[in-house]
């Protein structure tokens, strides 16, 4: 995992890319269109933002997917890895933590 925490904490970017890919693997504009999707329109990845993190994450974190029969072979799929999981699981912790700081601090002020 030393080389995955290098990661962290993920853009959000990196962060809905995975999300995503978690839920299935998929291609590049499934991705876009599921971050769409998952964030209500707020954040919307670009092809260069897209690629150059896909480049990224293939170093340990996704993986290439084999193309379904039918479907056009000039889109590259894409699957999350057992670490590419271990890095959502760490980046969500990282971010329950931190809510519950931010939490944590509004409650004492209201007092």
């Amino acid at each position: 995992m030393n080389k995955l925490n290098e990661l962290l904490p993920l853009t959000e970017a990196y962060y809905y890319i995975l999300v995503a890919l978690y839920q299935k693997p998929t291609h590049g504009y499934g991705i876009i269109q599921d971050t769409e999707r998952m964030s209500s329109g707020r954040i919307i990845i670009g092809a260069g933002t897209l690629y150059t993190a896909l480049n990224t994450l293939q170093k340990g974190p996704i993986e290439p997917f084999p193309v379904p029969e039918g479907t056009d072979t000039r889109r590259k799929m894409y699957a999350i890895t057992t670490d590419g999981k271990t890095v959502v699981t760490a980046e969500i912790e990282r971010l329950e933590e931190l809510l519950i700081a931010g939490r944590n601090a509004q409650s004492m002020k209201k007092e």
